[in-house]
């Protein structure tokens, strides 16, 4: 009997490839993404120390709207791109989390661009 593989397991799969070469660093921090059915998140990683430095989410008190959707996306881009300027973090590295980059990870990239983020 053939056995449908499990889409979460592979995404998994490939992040762990992924992380192989990316790695966040005090200088350079790494831009984390996760998304599910309903919500998306952004974290911004020192992967040397172990550390978070700054975070967003569509569960943010500040939020208004839903959060499964690429405004949504596009808000939490801007929200991690304030909050990294605000401590100082200008570049950072991309982590897309397995994830192809379209539709709202692309949407939650450009937004961080466009608020200041290079990466």
């Amino acid at each position: 009997m053939i056995q449908k593989a499990d889409k979460n397991q592979t995404r998994q799969k490939r992040h762990m490839r992924l992380r192989n070469k990316v790695r966040g660093t005090a200088e350079r921090p790494r831009l984390n993404v996760f998304r599910s059915l309903a919500h998306i998140y952004a974290q911004i990683i020192d992967d040397t120390q172990g550390i978070t430095l700054a975070a967003a989410s569509s569960m943010d008190k500040d939020f208004k709207g839903k959060g499964g959707n690429i405004a949504a996306a596009k808000s939490v881009g801007a929200a991690i791109a304030k909050k990294a300027l605000d401590k100082g973090i200008k570049t950072v590295v991309f982590d897309r989390g397995g994830y192809i980059y379209h539709g709202r990870v692309a949407a939650l990239a450009e937004a961080a661009r466009e608020a200041g983020l290079e990466f």
